[in-house]
């Protein structure tokens, strides 16, 4: 369920990092931030260290600052992804047990809890593995608009299902879904007059690059910024 792109420059994992709490989503433990009263919430979704990376969390600060409420839930139950390099962590297993289609589930749980909290309109992020997931939220209208940020395997079968506002930002160097494959993702996309769909690949970086950049080298907090604001922009417009 990874290629090797999946584990460079892994995160260091703070559970007390940013600005919000961990409270419980949909069964979920999450974190949780921005405005508890807007009518506005965007789910983002993580890659498989979960929801404790730094990273993650700045960006959903980031994005709460805006006026949405954020919540990054903890999707993997706690049993994250620490040392790939360990020869006692199974892969293959891990995968098996914090598949997509077990995420899908966990995802629906927590929309409909932000929906007994009386939010309005949801919009959702998902990276990489996260990505995976969201493109299966996304042939449903539980959601109104989605941002999938180099995604894990996804397929024309699911593409072709996609209902709502869809942008997908790839990168130029990724085992994984290479830029060819998303551009022609695009263009099924755009073939659609139902909604907005929006593909860009950003040249020069690998699978990743959006949280797992190194916060001292310039060239990447660039691309990485640049992607956040093109999300950011796509929630603002259809996200309201």
């Amino acid at each position: 369920m990874s290629c090797s792109q999946c584990f460079e420059n892994p995160p260091t994992l703070s559970p007390t990092y940013g600005a919000g709490t961990v409270e419980e989503f949909g069964g979920l433990q999450t974190y949780a931030t921005g405005s508890p009263h807007s009518k506005l919430a965007i789910l983002l979704i993580s890659d498989i260290y979960g929801y404790e990376a730094p990273n993650v969390r700045k960006l959903a600060d980031k994005i709460a600052a805006a006026g949405f409420l954020v919540v990054v839930p903890d999707f993997f139950y706690g049993d994250l992804v620490i040392d790939y390099n360990d020869p006692n962590f199974d892969v293959k297993l891990w995968g098996k047990v914090h598949n997509p289609d077990k995420g899908y589930e966990d995802a629906k749980a927590v929309i409909a809890a932000l929906k007994s909290k009386g939010v309005s309109t949801i919009g959702a992020a998902g990276f990489c593995w996260g990505g995976m997931v969201l493109v299966k939220l996304a042939s449903s209208t539980d959601l109104h608009a989605a941002v999938v940020l180099h995604p894990g395997s996804i397929t024309e079968d699911e593409v072709d299902d996609v209902k709502i506002h869809i942008a997908i930002l790839g990168a130029e160097i990724d085992q994984w879904s290479p830029s060819e494959k998303l551009k022609q993702f695009g263009e099924k996309l755009s073939a659609k007059s139902e909604f907005d769909s929006f593909v860009k690949i950003f040249p020069g970086v690998a699978h990743g690059w959006t949280v797992r950049y190194n916060v001292d080298d310039e060239s990447a907090v660039k691309s990485a910024e640049e992607s956040h604001l093109d999300m950011l922009n796509w929630f603002t417009k259809y996200v309201k």
